[in-house]
């Protein structure tokens, strides 16, 4: 075990797989001799050289759009798009080509590559470097959305996103890219994509989160213990597919759920969240589902921290739901 923040560990799992397969190649804006925005390439540049880490133009469509070519002619591409904000220009390469490529090929063709890109607030980056846009991936067919919140889960699943044979959207919080440290293994190893984990134990109330807002529902766990009410966390860590059968296991022994996430409230992944725990365990609710979110409007500046569901929201609504 090495100990390692977010960046270290996808970092070490791009060079682990750089050498291990000689068809992964890394592109995007500033990747190569810069390493990156927040230097999460940084050193991969040095080792395998231009061809296989490349800069390139600032055009997410084209750099998406060479991704799918690269992949087609059976090469592993790792693209980057350097903020989540930035990656709508692409979206129609992603949707429209990317996703349907299998089907409308009846398998004969498919598209094997992950895009990688920082989601989130908490930098203070504005409305165009704080956005969380996973429901709108999650709602196309044929992509897989995974977003890590440790260092060890997120080396071990960039390693079997690079490995999956569909595409992957692979969403980095890049709140915690530093601030988020822990042992990580050596070498290969990987972590299922599909599979959420328990992140803590209890019997009072269920949460669903990932990401950074992991972190602020661990917080907000911990106050809620203080005063009796013992909360168990569910770190979904792949958001698409959803591993439904752990949630169901957790809501059918708490009978409550909260879920939390960042991105605005109406659409966002926390409906359809409640709407599988609703079909699958209504008969074991003893309380409505609750969703703790940021708002519906533009992510603020000035106004970040009272956007974001922080632990100080969440507390208030783990009670009320443990005690209704």
């Amino acid at each position: 075990m090495t100990q390692m923040n977010m960046v270290q560990a996808i970092t070490d799992a791009l060079r682990l797989e750089m050498r291990r397969d000689p068809r992964v190649v890394v592109l995007g804006e500033d990747v190569g001799k810069v390493g990156g925005v927040f230097r999460v390439t940084q050193g991969l540049y040095d080792e395998f050289g231009e061809d296989r880490v490349i800069d390139t133009p600032l055009s997410e469509g084209g750099i998406i759009g060479a991704a799918i070519g690269m992949a087609l002619y059976g090469l592993v591409p790792v693209p980057e798009i350097q903020f989540s904000d930035f990656i709508f220009p692409a979206y129609d390469q992603i949707v429209s080509e990317l996703a349907k490529m299998r089907y409308r090929s009846g398998g004969e063709y498919v598209s094997k590559l992950v895009i990688r890109t920082p989601v989130g607030g908490g930098i203070r980056g504005g409305l165009y470097h704080s956005q969380s846009p996973e429901s709108l991936f999650i709602h196309v067919s044929g992509l897989k959305v995974v977003c890590p919140s440790t260092p060890e889960d997120a080396k071990g699943l960039l390693l079997s996103a690079i490995r999956d044979p569909d595409p992957v959207l692979f969403f980095e919080p890049k709140r915690i890219y530093r601030a988020s440290k822990g042992d990580v293994p050596e070498g290969d190893y990987t972590v299922p994509i599909g599979k959420a984990r328990i992140a803590r134990e209890g019997d009072d109330v269920t949460v669903l989160a990932w990401g950074a807002m992991l972190y602020e529902a661990m917080a907000a766990a911990e106050q809620a213990s203080e005063q009796g009410v013992e909360a168990e966390i569910v770190d979904l860590r792949t958001l698409w597919p959803v591993d439904i059968d752990t949630i169901v296991e957790s809501v059918k022994k708490t009978g409550r759920v909260v879920v939390v996430h960042e991105a605005p409230r109406t659409c966002g992944f926390g409906a359809e969240l409640v709407s599988l725990v609703t079909e699958r365990a209504f008969l074991h609710l003893e309380a409505p589902p609750v969703r703790v979110t940021g708002f519906d409007t533009p992510f603020p500046y000035t106004l970040e921290m009272d956007y974001l569901p922080l632990a100080h929201r969440i507390l208030p609504a783990l009670l009320e739901t443990a005690k209704f």
